[in-house]
């Protein structure tokens, strides 16, 4: 309960602090360069200063917070991943060479292929797949809600429900794990699925692609509902059957909102920690690159350098696939 409380009173008092910042800026600016009541030049000078700073009070805090969380840190991260361990001693490439090195980094890098492979595919398929089929049932609607709803947990949140559904006991004792209840009413053995090396990938990604799903079916259902009804018509005219239809008219006119929630998400994938962390911490051969950058930066005594090294490289991949998602994503409405 007195976390609930903490948690309204600080939503209570940032919306206060938000329309106090508003009304307060504002009547100081109007008060400083007034318009009201004059006529003349000064009447226009203060208009024109007033037109001209007001933006900038909105953009302000943004701005602000973006240059203390996002430009700030990247270049500390910078400086960092060229300095020991304690961020003092300067040492060159030596944190690159040893990542490169290290047999724990390259299999970070290659699960996180691995992920970057089935998550953003299997996702935006699911996606388009239920946007298309939800639009022609008249309880779409409500099927809509319910896969979008994973989309308002945390990533900690589901990782706790999937721990339920993964849950192991010993054979021969009740399973409170779904999916080993279900293997063993159908004879088979029970398994500790999150510790089988390679294969545990793929049941964490299955947590992502759970929550990511909603996200696609929501940009892809509206992408759906903006095509023109008049092509569609046109291809039933020539005979084209629903297949034909999905594959050949509404894929094609949508292609570039499918490129833009692949990317989107493919950006998520190169930065999921928490899964990682919540279900297995990095063991059984399941580590990515944020959780070992954690690891190496705020565990065991920490290591600011090697950890800040490994944020570049995720930052190195993060930022083209962004650039090119924020260009095309701009296309699109220049499109409309």
């Amino acid at each position: 309960m007195q976390q609930l409380f903490f948690a309204i009173l600080t939503m209570i008092a940032g919306v206060l602090a938000c329309v106090v910042y508003f009304f307060g800026t504002n009547f100081i600016l109007d008060r400083l360069f007034p318009s009201k009541g004059l006529s003349g030049p000064n009447a226009s000078r203060n208009l024109r200063i007033t037109n001209a700073i007001r933006p900038w009070l909105f953009l302000g805090p943004a701005l602000i917070t973006l240059a203390v969380y996002l430009v700030y840190p990247v270049i500390e991260s910078i400086r960092l991943a060229f300095h020991d361990k304690s961020g003092i001693e300067f040492v060159g490439i030596r944190n690159f060479v040893w990542m490169f090195n290290d047999g724990e980094f390259r299999q970070s890098i290659f699960n996180n292929f691995l992920w970057l492979l089935v998550v953003p595919a299997l996702a935006t398929f699911f996606g388009l797949i239920i946007a298309a089929l939800t639009d022609r049932i008249w309880w779409g609607n409500i099927a809509k809600t319910l896969i979008f709803m994973p989309m308002a947990i945390s990533f900690v949140g589901a990782s706790v429900i999937w721990k339920f559904i993964y849950d192991y006991r010993p054979e021969g004792t009740e399973q409170i794990g779904l999916l080993n209840a279900l293997v063993v009413y159908f004879g088979g053995s029970p398994e500790a699925w999150v510790t089988l090396p390679f294969w545990n990938n793929f049941f964490l990604m299955v947590i992502l692609i759970w929550i990511q799903t909603g996200f696609a079916m929501v940009i892809l259902s509206a992408a759906l509902r903006g095509i023109p009804e008049e092509t569609v018509e046109a291809a039933v005219i020539d005979g084209a059957n629903g297949l034909q239809i999905f594959f050949k008219i509404m894929i094609p006119q949508i292609w570039g909102t499918i490129a833009v929630v692949w990317t989107t998400i493919t950006i998520t994938v190169l930065k999921v920690f928490d899964i990682v962390l919540a279900m297995t911490n990095g063991q059984w051969q399941s580590q990515v690159l944020a959780n070992l950058m954690f690891d190496w930066m705020f565990r065991g005594g920490g290591d600011f350098g090697r950890g800040a090294a490994i944020a570049l490289v995720i930052m190195v991949l993060v930022v083209p696939i962004m650039v090119w998602n924020i260009r095309n994503a701009t296309k699109e409405m220049e499109g409309h």
